[in-house]
């Protein structure tokens, strides 16, 4: 698929981690103070790493990563920005809404709670009891958001991982807000897997049911133009020696940003599709993608863009019609054609992130290009995309892109961090 002649249009990063701390860059704290922590146990007296309790069951270390993920959601900010985002709040609650009747007089689960409001939607929904798990110390916070609300009989807040908490009862319903960046960034989902694998009692409820990863070959021109063509005249001074570095600081990490459906060059490609009652964490480890675009026009390539959508189909797609569903999948992704269609119109609830969607804080992902290429109307452009989990920190999320065009091949290798 790749001639032998290579082009490097990307950056080679160090593997992501190396030259950092373990705490997050200014540039996180300030843009992604903007994302979650998420994700586990007991707001009496259980912490977000018990060592006492390691040996009861199986869990995984918590590590010093761990422990500043965890701590850069006891920001407020961050659930703000997430509360404020009514797309995302308002599906939810719509989805624990049409849900009712599984919820009603039912033991749920809420992985990752932060603030509390999802809990507080299932309490409302009639739930018998709520455990609200959030390692962070918002989870203090959460408790006094209960408390106000007259719901400590059926909301307890947990403060701790997921991985640690004892609850001592099987639960119907596991509910969680999981997604990160380009939907894997962060690895919350293991959270979730674990919480079922833990508690669901068999044919339970989670919500969302599915989800899905998309890509697309995208062109942005004013960005690029922005980001380095401004240096190439500024106020008259030719700064053109300032380009290369431009084009390193704009464009050697993902960005995320928002685009239009106007960006994108082709139908979008199945990256993942993931079921909620049969995926596992070794699955999510690594994730690997073959795809063939052709344009749909004439213009220049800036890069890949990602995005995802979930699904709210209670047990329309579960872990006893799997089989049933993803045939339909896997020949989508091979084709590469437009957004998985849904499985019943009528009832899914969708929560999308697609640029041609109500914008959410997700946003889309971009993974740009040094250089952009230019297209030709029908040019094939294929390649393969694989995410990966950083071997030091498995938050972080490594991105390996080689794509082919007009005979020429590109490599392009980033970190999400």
């Amino acid at each position: 698929m790749f001639p032998s002649e290579n082009h490097s249009n990307g950056y080679q990063h160090l593997p992501a981690g190396m030259g950092m701390g373990m705490g997050h860059s200014h540039r996180e704290r300030v843009r992604r103070g903007t994302r979650r922590s998420r994700a586990s146990p007991s707001s009496h007296s259980l912490r977000v790493c018990d060592d006492q309790r390691q040996s009861q069951h199986h869990r995984p270390p918590c590590t010093d990563f761990d422990v500043a993920y965890f701590h850069s959601y006891s920001h407020l900010g961050i659930h703000h920005e997430m509360i404020k985002d009514r797309v995302r709040t308002e599906t939810y609650r719509d989805a624990i809404m049409q849900h009712q009747s599984f919820i009603a007089g039912k033991v749920v689960v809420d992985v990752g709670c932060g603030t509390g409001i999802l809990s507080i939607f299932c309490a409302q929904a009639g739930a018998k009891r709520v455990y609200a798990i959030d390692a962070s110390d918002i989870a203090l916070q959460a408790t006094e958001v209960v408390k106000a609300n007259n719901l400590s009989d059926v909301v307890l807040v947990l403060h701790g991982r997921v991985e640690d908490v004892e609850i001592d009862e099987e639960v119907d319903v596991i509910i969680s807000e999981w997604m990160g960046y380009m939907l894997l960034y962060e690895s919350m989902l293991g959270s979730v897997i674990t919480a079922r694998d833990r508690w669901l009692k068999p044919g339970g409820l989670i919500l969302p049911s599915s989800a899905t990863l998309y890509m697309a070959p995208v062109t942005h021109s004013d960005r690029y133009s922005d980001s380095v063509d401004f240096w190439r005249n500024v106020y008259g001074i030719d700064m053109s020696a300032m380009v290369s570095l431009a084009k390193q600081c704009a464009f050697e990490e993902p960005s995320v940003e928002t685009i239009t459906g106007e960006n994108v060059l082709t139908w979008p490609h199945v990256v993942k599709y993931i079921d909620s009652y049969s995926v596992t964490i070794n699955e999510l480890e690594s994730v690997t993608a073959n795809f063939k675009f052709n344009s749909m026009m004439r213009a220049p390539l800036h890069g890949f863009a990602f995005w995802f959508d979930v699904e709210f189909n209670g047990h329309a797609i579960s872990s006893t019609n799997y089989h049933l569903a993803t045939p339909f999948i896997d020949n989508h992704q091979m084709n590469g054609g437009q957004r998985k269609k849904k499985s019943n119109s009528n009832e899914a609830l969708v929560l999308s992130t697609a640029p041609e969607d109500p914008p959410t804080h997700w946003q889309q992902t971009l993974i740009y290009f040094y250089d952009p290429i230019d297209l030709e109307q029908d040019q094939v452009i294929e390649g393969l995309v694989r995410l990966s989990q950083s071997k030091e920190n498995a938050r972080f999320m490594n991105i390996h892109l080689q794509y082919t065009t007009g005979g020429r091949s590109f490599v392009k290798e980033s970190v999400m961090r």
